[in-house]
């Protein structure tokens, strides 16, 4: 498969297909919309020592930007031309290389750590899990992350209703599928809040794959009632920062030495 075709290396006879290529298309609402992820999540996953990383599936940097200050060698793999172009005026100091998460265009055991952020569920682990254990080195790290919208929070669950879509999808970050030959999985929850503005929260829900492939009309008319459940609900109208809950969810698994 061309590693640069479909985003995060998804198989186009997958009926996700349309959804995990579309991003490609909306790089610039992802980077202004879409969060970062907190800082000790990110410590908690990278092995002590580690010299070079590579994020996998590196959508804009919004993680490799994180990388960059830990490690002296920072690799973002990203299939999707548009996702890579932003990435690259964004953090230009990681190397970046066309790939997906089946196809790594690096060495053998060249790895300390392998990231993937909220980009697991899109892959094939069948392929996925041996291609990243080739470019880890013995005793590396791959680590696990996704950021999941806190529905327990009233406005949230309301978002969800507004934009015509079930609550948060945990998108396997509970019991993401890894396995053999890598070890145990230990999981760990990182709760934080993100605040943003109201364009940008706009810009985060039109960066969610199953917007960017609505119609014209319907995806303006997804925008238009989160627009008016900001203006209305009491936890969102007249204020400059919306607070956003998250809760990150974090897996690492070791290579065995």
């Amino acid at each position: 498969m061309n590693p640069t075709t479909h985003a995060h290396g998804f198989d186009p006879a997958n009926p996700l297909s349309t959804l995990a290529s579309s991003f490609g298309q909306a790089a610039d609402v992802y980077e202004r919309g879409r969060p970062s992820y907190p800082v000790d999540a990110v410590d908690w996953l990278l092995p002590q020592g580690a010299r070079h990383v590579v994020d996998l599936g590196a959508g804009t940097g919004k993680l490799t930007r994180l990388l960059v200050p830990r490690a002296e060698q920072v690799t973002a793999v990203e299939p999707s031309e548009g996702m890579r172009g932003a990435l690259e005026r964004a953090v230009p100091e990681a190397r970046s290389l066309a790939g997906s998460a089946e196809s790594m265009p690096l060495d053998d055991a060249s790895a300390d750590a392998v990231f993937v952020a909220q980009a697991w569920h899109w892959v094939d682990p069948r392929a996925a899990v041996p291609e990243v254990a080739r470019v880890l080195r013995p005793g590396g790290t791959l680590a696990l992350l996704w950021n999941i919208r806190d529905e327990t929070v009233p406005w949230l669950a309301e978002l969800s209703t507004v934009m015509h879509s079930p609550a948060e999808r945990d998108m396997s970050s509970d019991a993401p599928p890894v396995g053999e030959p890598f070890a145990p999985i230990e999981r760990r929850d990182f709760p934080w809040v993100h605040e943003l503005g109201r364009d940008e929260l706009l810009a985060m829900i039109a960066s969610r794959s199953y917007v960017i492939t609505l119609s014209e009309d319907d995806r303006a008319q997804v925008l238009r009632d989160v627009g008016q459940l900001l203006d209305t609900h009491p936890d969102t109208r007249r204020t400059d920062l919306i607070r956003l809950p998250y809760v990150t969810r974090a897996s690492r698994a070791v290579l065995p030495a």
